[in-house]
């Protein structure tokens, strides 16, 4: 049995799947060693992928080769765009995918890829010798070596489920728990904390009296998760529906009832849970005030009766999740197939790690996933897809692949992480990109399609379909300088707007510029009907924020100032007289690769940003 590879990847989850296939793809003989093939890409929660903010990673892993938009497309029920009618930074994609067949669909698509193995075993041990790994020790007796391994162990270390007083030693949805990785991750000193999160009761559909609940619909017209396909135009009667319905004051008074005896407020849970994803019970507790609460029904599949109840995790004993569930509008009679549950799980600190999510004192050690303290299967897979690349360019002895801020929603959460560490699992969310105008969705593959050329990972077709819209882009940008004078198709659609028309006439550029005209407009002034919907999407967004999108370029540049100055690894900030005693500690704790980044360190003052840079202009 083959026991050497280049690259061994720890646990096949989103992550894991992404690292594995990238790694692969590379050229590089890859070892999957997952304790479930069952839980290969498995959506443990939500039936969903995408979402605020989390689309944007979803887009930007398929423009630079990664496999979760392919797949989140070819098993998707429902879409929808949200924050449709905001502005173009905060518009997200959200699929509901039938998530056996996403499983389905990931787990042929690693089984199909050269140099790639998959092994069913659990990694025990880490095997590292003078300050590099080497491979890993596995609970079947087995040792597999390699010159670079990614941890991509999820929430399965040392994880325990939690319902009322009930507890067992889990992962979630059954699958086992990992039980000899973390004293391994200790003994090579990487510090270990302990997460929280949960899941939700599914409910059989039977059960549910819809007629009291409100439909949500799909919609058509609307992009796609990969930039292979075309916008998706599935009729929202063919699509799957989705339901929306609430809490009452009942609801409230059987978990104000019951509080006592949820884990998590007696003690029962050490775990930090998620603030952006919060359990039933805490919802309301925090908000006593509120009458009522959303609660969204999905479907969990095409072939399944189980809808999942999208608001109401819990770790709330059975009776009381029977209780509590039967209070929503619509639910009465519900019939509970999987009851909510909370995990908790061991991770590690992420500012141990590099910007290539490289373990600073292991040489060949990357990590990637919820181990890394964040949450969400779009955040887990962005991670996966950079620790793969930047494993196979630790073993040819390249650069590694690192992207900036301004660069990708993936530069921002990379960078939160080791630059800021976490305290509880990290959710990407808009508001935490600073520049997110210009990393929008429909621009993606323009940010970051050259890097994933680069790398090896784009296709010669996803290439060549890249190139066709740029080049539309910039014919449909110079067409739109086209100056329209006031002729009868303007004058009627200013009337219809309640607007006169300018005697000069107008550029059509001008006229998209308002706020009242999109391009469909201005399709009936102009023929843009050779030009795909894509690139039409995006110089409209250009176009329309184009003023804040050259204020948010400005910041950039000044940002990418502070960041071109380079910081040595090896250097001692406790020896630099001036810099505060906090400033001192955590510096020599981060090793930030940059002014920049050493910027952004909490506890940092710009003071000591001063010392260290006169510090730095008297060194040369």
């Amino acid at each position: 049995m083959q026991k050497t590879f280049d690259i061994i990847v720890v646990g096949g989850g989103h992550a894991g799947a992404e690292a594995a296939l990238a790694a692969a793809r590379l050229g590089r003989s890859v070892l999957l060693i997952t304790m479930s093939l069952d839980s290969i890409a498995f959506l443990a929660c939500n039936p969903n992928i995408g979402g605020t903010s989390k689309a944007q990673l979803v887009r930007e892993i398929d423009a630079l080769g990664g496999e979760m938009g392919v797949a989140a497309d070819k098993a998707v029920l429902q879409m929808k765009m949200l924050n449709g009618a905001k502005g173009a930074a905060v518009r997200s994609l959200r699929g509901q995918v039938d998530k056996s067949l996403y499983h389905r669909i990931m787990k042929r698509t690693l089984e199909d890829t050269p140099n790639l193995v998959i092994r069913q075993d659990e990694a025990t041990e880490l095997l590292t010798e003078n300050g590099e790994v080497k491979g890993i020790r596995t609970e079947m007796g087995y040792n597999y070596f390699s010159g670079a391994v990614v941890l991509a162990t999820g929430v399965y270390l040392n994880s325990r489920i939690v319902i009322g007083e009930y507890t067992k030693r889990s992962g979630p949805s059954g699958f086992f728990a990992a039980v000899g990785m973390s004293d391994s991750l200790r003994e090579n000193g990487i510090e270990i904390r302990r997460f929280k999160t949960g899941t939700p009761p599914r409910v059989h559909k039977r059960s549910i009296d819809f007629s009291k609940t409100e439909v949500q619909e799909g919609e058509k017209g609307i992009c796609s998760f990969s930039f292979l396909n075309d916008f998706y135009d599935a009729d929202p009667a063919a699509q799957a529906r989705c339901y929306l319905t609430y809490t009452t004051p009942e609801t409230r008074e059987i978990i104000l009832k019951n509080i006592h005896r949820s884990p998590m407020y007696n003690g029962a849970i050490e775990g930090v849970g998620p603030r952006y994803c919060p359990s039933i019970e805490d919802k309301i507790m925090r908000f006593r005030d509120k009458e009522r609460h959303q609660i969204f029904i999905e479907p969990e599949g095409a072939d399944t009766s189980e809808m999942y109840i999208q608001g109401a995790s819990s770790s709330l004993p059975t009776d009381v999740q029977t209780e509590v569930i039967r209070s929503m509008v619509g639910l009465k009679n519900a019939e509970i197939m999987r009851f909510a549950y909370a995990i908790e799980y061991d991770c590690l600190n992420p500012e141990q790690l590099t910007p290539s999510l490289g373990i600073k004192h292991i040489k060949g050690l990357y990590t990637a996933g919820q181990i890394n303290g964040t949450s969400g299967y779009e955040e887990a897979a962005c991670q996966g897809l950079v620790a793969g690349i930047n494993a196979v360019n630790y073993l040819k002895g390249n650069a590694p692949l690192v992207l900036k801020r301004n660069e990708a929603y993936i530069g921002v959460l990379i960078d939160d992480l080791v630059t800021k560490g976490t305290n509880e699992p990290y959710r990407m969310m808009t508001s935490r990109a600073e520049y997110r105008l210009v990393l929008r969705q429909d621009n993606a593959d323009t940010r970051l399609t050259e890097y994933g050329r680069a790398v090896g990972l784009v296709t010669d077709e996803r290439y060549e379909k890249y190139l066709k819209k740029q080049a539309e882009v910039k014919e449909i940008a110079e067409r739109l300088e086209t100056a329209i004078p006031p002729n009868a198709a303007l004058k009627k659609m200013f009337e219809e707007k309640g607007m006169t028309v300018a005697v000069r006439g107008y550029r059509l550029s001008e006229l998209l510029r308002r706020p009242e005209f999109g391009f469909g407009e201005i399709e009936t002034l102009f023929d843009f009907s050779e030009y795909s919907r894509a690139a039409k999407s995006e110089v409209e967004a250009e176009i329309k924020y184009g003023g804040y999108i050259d204020k948010q370029n400005s910041e950039i540049t000044t940002f990418l100032k502070a960041d071109r100055y380079g910081l040595p690894d090896d250097l001692d900030y406790t020896a630099m007289s001036g810099l505060r005693l906090e400033a001192r500690a955590k510096l020599n704790k981060i090793k930030p690769v940059s002014v920049g980044q050493a910027m952004r360190i909490s506890g940092v003052s710009p003071a000591d940003i001063g010392v260290l840079m006169i510090y730095l202009s008297k060194k040369g």
